[in-house]
């Protein structure tokens, strides 16, 4: 039953169908499913699939968008039921939001899904997220990680413009930085000073799991 249920919650973010992807990843708990299972065999690939689709120009920014609803529908409701003793497991407490200026986080809740699924503890501050704001949550959740998305090139300085203040409030060496989305590169993230550049979910997660090794 497993396989078909996977297959199905595949075709759903696919699809871009959130009422499906959401009814499957109930049905999915409720057949005892352990949620990282679910998330990373049932719909991590449906996600990876419709990368790839846009990517080859096979699906476009709308199917983008609607596949990026289904799959949060999907790992709002996983996440939920994923244990808080996860995340306590090692792999540490990561926010992460999308610099200000910028409304884009399909990437970054892509992003988020994979870091719960493999137990860190994580805050989305959302999109549009001030300097300011990413600091002060950090401060008050003890974060190890934080991580900031730049879907446009003209609020790329924004990535900057934290570890300029990071350095200047002297917590450049409390907090491992993180960068990404589809204009920034490794030269980027150097260049400013960031600790780790991922270009997509998984990356992130490896990247992420290094910085915690580091620390």
């Amino acid at each position: 039953m497993s396989e078909a249920l996977f297959q199905a919650s595949v075709d759903a973010v696919v699809r871009g169908d959130a009422k499906k992807a959401e009814e499957l990843a109930r049905q999915g708990l409720a057949e005892g499913i352990e949620p990282l299972v679910l998330i990373n065999q049932a719909f991590v690939p449906g996600i990876n699939q419709v990368g790839e689709m846009f990517g080859a120009g096979k699906l476009f920014l709308p199917e983008l968008i609607m596949s990026a609803k289904a799959m949060q529908a999907a790992t709002d409701i996983i996440n939920a039921a994923i244990p808080e003793g996860n995340a306590q497991e090692g792999r540490g407490r990561f926010v992460i939001g999308t610099v200000e200026g910028d409304v884009h986080d399909i990437g970054k809740t892509i992003v988020v899904a994979l870091l719960k699924a493999n137990g860190f503890e994580v805050l989305d501050l959302g999109r549009d997220v001030p300097t300011d704001r990413l600091i002060e949550e950090a401060d008050k959740f003890n974060a190890h990680i934080i991580g900031t998305s730049a879907l446009l090139t003209t609020t790329m300085p924004a990535q900057q413009k934290l570890e300029e203040a990071l350095k200047k409030a002297g917590l450049k060496g409390r907090f491992k930085t993180m960068v990404g989305g589809a204009p920034v590169t490794e030269r980027w993230a150097k260049k400013i000073g960031a600790d780790g550049f991922a270009e997509d979910a998984g990356a992130a997660v490896v990247v992420a799991k290094q910085l915690l090794a580091t620390n």
